[in-house]
């Protein structure tokens, strides 16, 4: 009896990224790992030259021939998951793994408003949220200058050539559902109901230590960001909300994960004594500490304008963690993280607002409303590494097409 070939799934990212851990711990490197441990043969393919860092199981090559459909024919692949965000730039690389005949999955990542075609008063809503919400004068101009381009460029050059790069694709994965939403309608102006068909709801992948481990929950509240970027995280509306926190609750504690920003230290320096020891800047952390923090915290609270998917999020479900944050056209993928009695979103994004919703999540753990083990039971089997890539063997169909 001849034995079955093992199946051969690759994922490609077409920008020269580090191949270390940090690359392997998320994204089409924790993919790549996800399939691994299902026992398919996979690695991850990257440009650029090697790097002290790259793992074994990281491909560098060069960027030619990601472009090259006999390169990756000679790689006798089944499939490959690209992580090209849909961008014109990419679609060659796309276009070569299809002529190929390798069966293609392109990762979106993105809450799906990447064109006025996805909806016109959203996605104009979010040139307002990236461009810095209004806050002086730049933030002005770069919403006018972001709205021009896209009414413009966008839909004279962009829109054309990310339409190419999609129609490459046998599964077009979004990573929440409302992106799919966004994208189904795209796509069937793009190409009618064969392309929208193609949309499939695929997230990212969650590293297997974010789990509930059992232990009791502290009435403690994480926060995690990169606290330097203003304009995304909203360092400022963070500080507001903590603060009429722990000013309101005597009980809770607060973790705030990330750079701290001199802003942050010159905010912690300013509490009382009383407050300031319930409030810890943990700065950088490793990714088990990371685990460590979530596993033990009741509430996870992001203050941000836009999260494409919100990975911080997304592990802290799979911790056993309610999530917090504002309803937002730009945080896609919140919706979804709150539908399974696992958080609240705040309906105005301002301070009091948010407080309010992330008091709420606290009450709603103090009053045996909300289930740890149930939250990673759930969001685990959706979104940890060896589930998604199940997920993306499930939907993607036969393997190994002939050359079309």
């Amino acid at each position: 009896m001849i034995a079955a070939t093992p199946m051969r799934i690759y994922t490609c990212t077409p920008v020269a990224f580090g191949g270390g851990a940090d690359f392997f711990a998320r994204d089409s490197g924790l993919l790549c790992r996800g399939f691994q441990s299902l026992g398919i043969e996979s690695r991850a393919v990257m440009p650029g030259d090697r790097k002290p860092e790259d793992r074994a199981d990281l491909i560098r090559t060069d960027f030619a021939n990601l472009e090259s459909a006999d390169w990756w024919r000679s790689q006798s692949l089944d499939r490959v998951v690209l992580y090209a965000w849909g961008r014109p730039k990419f679609r060659k690389v796309a276009k070569a793994i299809h002529d190929a005949g390798i069966f293609l999955v392109l990762n979106q990542d993105n809450g799906g408003l990447v064109s006025p075609l996805a909806g016109f008063q959203n996605w104009l809503l979010e040139q307002w949220i990236l461009a810095g919400q209004g806050r002086g004068a730049s933030a002005w101009l770069r919403f006018l200058q972001l709205s021009l381009r896209g009414l413009s460029v966008g839909l004279l050059l962009t829109d054309p050539l990310r339409a190419t790069h999609l129609k490459h694709g046998d599964v077009i994965a979004c990573v929440s559902p409302k992106a799919a939403e966004h994208y189904r309608k795209l796509c069937r102006k793009y190409g009618g109901a064969d392309l929208a068909n193609r949309v499939q709801v695929i997230p990212h992948a969650v590293e297997e230590r974010f789990r509930f481990t059992g232990e009791p929950k502290r009435r403690q509240v994480a926060c995690v960001g990169r606290w330097q970027d203003i304009v995304q995280k909203r360092t400022w509306l963070l500080i507001e909300v903590i603060d009429a926190l722990i000013a309101a609750d005597e009980d809770v504690s607060v973790v705030i994960a990330g750079t701290v920003t001199d802003e942050l230290r010159l905010w912690h320096e300013s509490l009382e004594p009383v407050q300031g020891n319930r409030v810890q800047l943990a700065g950088k952390v490793d990714r088990d500490e990371l685990a460590g923090i979530l596993d033990e915290s009741q509430v996870f609270y992001s203050p941000s304008a836009f999260e494409s998917f919100g990975i911080a999020a997304a592990e802290a479900l799979c911790s056993g963690c309610s999530v917090v944050a504002g309803r937002s056209v730009s945080m896609a993928a919140f919706e979804w993280y709150i539908s399974e009695n696992s958080g609240t979103l705040a309906e105005r994004n301002d301070a009091h607002e948010h407080l309010a919703a992330v008091r709420k999540e606290l009450d709603s753990w103090h009053n045996g409303m909300r289930n740890a083990q149930q939250i990673s039971d759930v969001w685990g089997k959706r979104l940890h590494a060896d589930k998604v890539a199940e997920q993306v063997v499930s939907q993607v169909g036969p393997t190994r097409r002939g050359p079309p």
